[in-house]
């Protein structure tokens, strides 16, 4: 597998409504993709980071110049075994796990496209369809989040998440609990609490919650642990798992008992796979988080969703949830019953649409491989 070009795109993409967290409101999405070819075939990644270093230290910023100055010169021209070659060849480049996933899962596309398999097959999925969940942003009221909740049940989604933080809470999870007693359903803080909640958040414990998600700090484990041993709801974590010793270490410490597993997160799909064995030894399930994708990062989490411990409903919804038009074809639906089905053809299983790509793209760079005649590489940018 030489790698013999890559190509790294800013997009602009402007969501079909706004999507509120404790983070803030988000409007539009500057979106990098990645394009690289490999022996001739085209791979694409979707680099998650936001547009502030909110959710995590990354931004789409820091990943351009991060991917520009230090990732493609340790990629382009090499020739490798597996795409999973190269998370060691950028293993001394520390965290930027976002910017990694994205040049990374390109080329686990290209992979599976040279080897005519699927990329779920490639990746050892088990699964023709995943079971899909969904995540709602903070309503203004309660009244208004119980009929948006109502709406994405009658689309058939099996698992209704919320947002919350302090003051947008118990009364709206209440609210959906009442007009929905049995319906599966979870809350995410996105790290809106501190530890000295935990006698308001031990409420939210008769409601009948699946999970809580990361309600403390993004990096403390620890801190989770000791309210893990406060209240009954089982707490997820993201934000804290950033690959598969901090996924052992939450376990072990009792400060989890479900963890979201991000593909950028955690640095791509290399990374991905051995956070879900370890979870997998440990019998702690995993699903699949949003971060607000295009249809290429939506398609490697469908791809992902099939590995065997992906056994609650993720984050993966449709496309018209997000976009009023995505960039691939066909676009990701989901079934009336909740799923979505995983494509059979090689690669990711969805057309990018070109013409639509450009049309958005705002920036764009490229490196491709040249051979010295003694027979070295080098790279030519523009």
């Amino acid at each position: 597998m030489t790698i013999e070009t890559i190509v790294l795109r800013e997009l602009r993409m402007c969501l079909k409504a706004p999507f509120e967290t404790s983070f803030g409101v988000t409007h539009n999405r500057r979106i990098l993709l990645v394009e690289v070819i490999v022996d001739g075939v085209t791979g694409w990644g979707e680099v998650t980071a936001t547009e502030s270093p909110s959710y995590n230290s990354e931004t789409t910023d820091t990943a351009w110049h991060i991917i520009s100055d230090f990732i493609v010169p340790r990629l382009i021209g090499q020739d490798l075994d597996s795409a999973s070659q190269s998370a060691s060849l950028l293993a001394t480049i520390r965290g930027h796990q976002m910017a990694k996933a994205g040049v990374e899962n390109a080329l686990w596309d290209a992979e599976a496209q040279l080897k005519g398999l699927s990329l779920a097959k490639l990746l050892g999925g088990t699964r023709n369809e995943i079971v899909c969940g969904v995540s709602l942003g903070l309503r203004d009221t309660p009244e208004a989040l119980v009929r948006r909740v109502e709406e994405e049940l009658c689309s058939g989604y099996q698992r209704i998440k919320v947002k919350i933080k302090p003051g947008k809470d118990l009364d709206c999870i209440s609210a959906v609990r009442r007009r929905f007693p049995d319906i599966v359903l979870s809350v995410d803080a996105n790290s809106a609490y501190e530890l000295k909640d935990a006698d308001h958040l031990n409420k939210l414990d008769e409601l009948n919650l699946l999970m809580m998600e990361q309600p403390l700090q993004w990096d403390d484990i620890y801190s989770h642990s000791e309210l893990q041993a406060k209240i009954n709801t089982a707490i997820c974590l993201d934000e804290c798992i950033n690959n598969a010793a901090h996924a052992l270490a939450a376990i072990e410490v009792g400060a989890c008992r479900i963890i979201n597993l991000k593909l950028g997160r955690v640095g791509g799909h290399t990374s991905a796979r051995q956070v879900h064995d370890v979870c997998q030894e440990q019998s702690i399930p995993v699903w699949c988080g949003g971060m607000l994708e295009s249809g290429i990062g939506r398609a490697h989490n469908i791809a992902m969703s099939t590995l065997p411990n992906f056994t609650l409903p993720g984050d993966v919804s449709a496309s018209q949830r997000y976009w009023a038009e995505d960039i691939i074809e066909p676009e990701v639906k989901v079934t009336s019953r909740g799923t979505i089905w995983v494509p059979e053809s090689p690669g990711l299983g969805y057309a990018v649409k070109r013409e639509l790509v450009n049309q958005l793209t705002v920036r764009t760079r490229d490196w491709r491989a040249r051979i010295h005649a003694l027979g070295g590489p080098f790279q030519r940018s523009s």
